[in-house]
């Protein structure tokens, strides 16, 4: 006689996170426009958390070597998404999930569009105001202005990318984002979401790949040390503004975040959210697009 299998604690299999992936987008796609934008707001700034911890684990790791330096920022970056997922924010590098929802005709382009653009906003506007805030609070001082130089350093390599080389470190990225949010759906615990984002965020920024919520962050905090920072800091430091050249608004939005918003939308739609719609919901349609 077969015994009855109590699967309430298990992990969910691909194809239920497929459809978990879609009922999630059609409610993201429906929010109102002010709690998208409040939530993206949100993720933004638990995002720039991510980037405020992983720099300040970073800093001061001159004589590590470059792959653990590495690790252990990507292990303390990964608070930021462990925010958004738990917690409960609207995150655009994961809402490029949404297109599994589109592709499968629940809902229109233009929901899908409204929720990028307000959630991309909502994003950028709460990682400038924790950018403003971390300058206020001078943290970057601490470690004797080693926290600082990371900063500067981390945000002047990112504004000095080629455009392609960045699209492409942007489609890296996000799919393994998206591979992040993918697997959090699977979960049937906190703890399960939790590991489950842990590795892929992790990797990516262990390899290097560009975030554009988190660039919002990472080079506007540069921008700011390095128009804002007192003369004791650069002396503490033994540097100069000049010796951060790529570091301008023109480069960050040129050179950074146009590219690398490209390739994340690559990554997480086409990558991931289009791969998985055809592999588990492609002629599966029930009802129409909204």
């Amino acid at each position: 006689m077969a015994t009855a299998i109590d699967d309430r604690y298990d992990a969910l299999i691909p194809a239920d996170i497929a459809a978990k992936a879609e009922l999630v987008g059609v409610r993201k796609a429906h929010l109102s426009a002010a709690d998208t934008f409040v939530l993206g707001v949100v993720a933004g700034a638990f995002i720039a958390l991510g980037a405020i911890f992983a720099t300040t684990v970073t800093a001061g790791t001159a004589d590590v070597p470059y792959g653990i330096a590495r690790l252990l920022g990507g292990l303390a970056f990964s608070l930021g998404l462990i925010l958004v997922v738990v917690a409960g924010a609207e995150l655009f590098t994961g809402n490029n999930l949404i297109v599994m929802a589109w592709a499968n005709r629940k809902i229109g382009t233009g929901l899908v569009l409204r929720n990028w653009v307000i959630v991309y906003l909502g994003n950028f506007v709460g990682s400038l105001a924790t950018a403003g805030i971390m300058l206020a609070a001078q943290q970057y001082l601490f470690g004797h202005g080693a926290v600082g130089l990371t900063a500067l350093t981390t945000a002047d390599a990112k504004s000095g990318l080629d455009f392609l080389p960045a699209v492409a470190l942007g489609v890296m990225c996000n799919a393994l984002v998206c591979l992040a949010v993918w697997l959090s759906f699977g979960g049937r615990s906190v703890t399960d979401r939790i590991l489950a984002i842990v590795f892929p965020i992790t990797a990516f920024v262990a390899a290097g790949f560009e975030h554009c919520v988190a660039n919002m962050y990472f080079i506007p905090m540069g921008l700011l040390i390095k128009d804002q920072a007192p003369a004791s800091f650069w002396t503490e430091i033994g540097k100069s503004p000049a010796d951060f050249p790529n570091l301008s608004w023109g480069n960050f939005l040129a050179d950074n975040l146009l590219p690398v918003t490209i390739g994340n939308i690559i990554g997480g739609s086409v990558l991931v959210g289009a791969v998985y719609w055809f592999a588990y919901l492609r002629g599966r349609r029930e009802g129409g697009a909204a």
